[in-house]
C-alpha cells in the first residue's frame, strides 16, 4: 500500500491556520497536515532527521524569526530541499514580494482571499500538488 506524503504550510496567524485546517478538512484531503508557525520552525523541523518530507509546502510570506522569503532562500540552498515545490499562500499583493517569490523557485503565489467558499476554491486549484504525493511502498 502507498503512503500519502504529508503537506507543511507555515502560517504564523492563528485564524488562517484554522481556516487552511478546515479547507483541507472540507476538501477531504488524507495528506497528513504539519503546521509549523514561522519559517525557522519549519526549516528547523525540515532538517531534523525521520520526519517524512512534505510533498509541497504552502508559505505565508510575513511572519516573525524568520519570514517567508528567507525561508525560501534557505531552502533553496539545501539540495535535499530545494525540490519540494513551495506555494505561496499570503496576503501580500506587493510586486517585489511576488517577483522574489519566483526569482526563489516559487511554484505558485496565491493571495488568500478573505472569503471562506474563495479560500476553499484556492485551496482546491492547488489540489494536483497534493494528490500525486504518494511514497512507494516502504518508504
Amino acid at each position: 500500500m502507498k503512503k500519502i506524503k504529508p503537506i507543511m504550510f507555515i502560517e504564523d496567524d492563528a485564524i488562517d491556520a484554522m481556516t487552511i485546517g478546515r479547507a483541507f478538512g472540507e476538501l477531504k484531503v488524507k495528506n497528513e497536515l504539519i503546521h509549523k508557525l514561522d519559517g525557522e520552525e519549519a526549516y528547523e523541523y525540515l532538517i531534523e532527521n525521520g520526519h517524512k518530507k512534505p510533498c509541497v509546502i504552502l508559505l505565508d510570506l510575513n511572519m516573525p524569526k524568520m519570514n517567508g522569503i528567507e525561508f525560501l532562500k534557505r531552502i533553496k540552498m539545501d539540495e535535499e530541499l530545494k525540490a519540494i515545490p513551495v506555494i505561496i499562500l499570503t496576503t501580500s499583493h506587493e510586486d517585489r514580494d511576488i517577483v522574489e517569490s519566483f526569482k526563489l523557485s516559487a511554484a505558485g503565489y496565491v493571495i488568500k482571499p478573505v472569503d471562506y467558499k474563495k479560500f476553499v476554491e484556492a485551496i482546491r486549484t492547488l489540489n494536483l500538488y497534493w494528490t500525486l504525493c504518494e511514497l512507494p511502498d516502504g518508504e
